[in-house]
């Protein structure tokens, strides 16, 4: 008796959770931020609301780059993630072909959190670049796909996700700002 009430209240608490997070998921909510000498930017996915797209700036880089991350939770456990870190992995990009760098695999939940790097940019023009690359396509959606000897329904469950950019320029140009102001208290 104790089990299935244990049971129906994490289904209940799930099924609230759910609900609360379509809620959520409609507005385009960027959470912008310092933490200790750097600054970002994120927002988080529209398929898996925890999966974050990240946009890091360090004072050590006088606040000019921009490093473009992503985060995908996954449910899989197969017992050889851990060598994907440091590794390559095909994805595409609004059905364009590219990889990401496999930079952090951390137990988390029921599963792993896998962070993946896209690259560091010139600020401005990485950003003004993918705004209308969003607005071209409508979308920004990632996709991890199979490549050679990777196959991805192996690590990751869910394997696409997609996030809103509409405030891409003015959250990245904010965290921008943080940095630079941060940057010109440490002198």
């Amino acid at each position: 008796m104790k089990r299935l009430a244990i049971f129906i209240s994490l289904h209940l608490f799930l099924f609230l959770l759910v609900i609360a997070y379509q809620a959520q998921a409609e507005e385009e909510e960027w959470s912008i931020d310092r933490y200790e000498t750097l600054s970002y930017a994120r927002v988080s996915g529209e398929v898996t609301h925890g999966d974050n797209l990240n946009f890091w700036i360090r004072t050590q880089d006088n606040c000019e780059k921009v490093y473009n991350t992503f985060t995908v939770y996954t449910y899989e456990k197969p017992g050889d993630i851990k060598q994907l870190l440091d590794k390559n992995i095909p994805i595409k990009i609004n059905g364009e072909e590219i990889t990401a760098k496999v930079q952090d695999i951390a137990p988390f939940l029921m599963g792993y959190r896998v962070h993946l790097s896209l690259g560091s940019y010139p600020i401005k023009e990485y950003i003004y670049f993918l705004k209308e690359f969003y607005d071209e396509f409508k979308k920004y959606e990632i996709e991890i796909v199979d490549g050679l000897n990777f196959t991805a329904a192996k690590y990751f469950d869910i394997r696409t996700n997609s996030w809103k950019l509409d405030k891409l320029v003015p959250s990245v140009l904010e965290a921008n700002k943080l940095c630079r102001e941060f940057s010109h208290k440490k002198l």
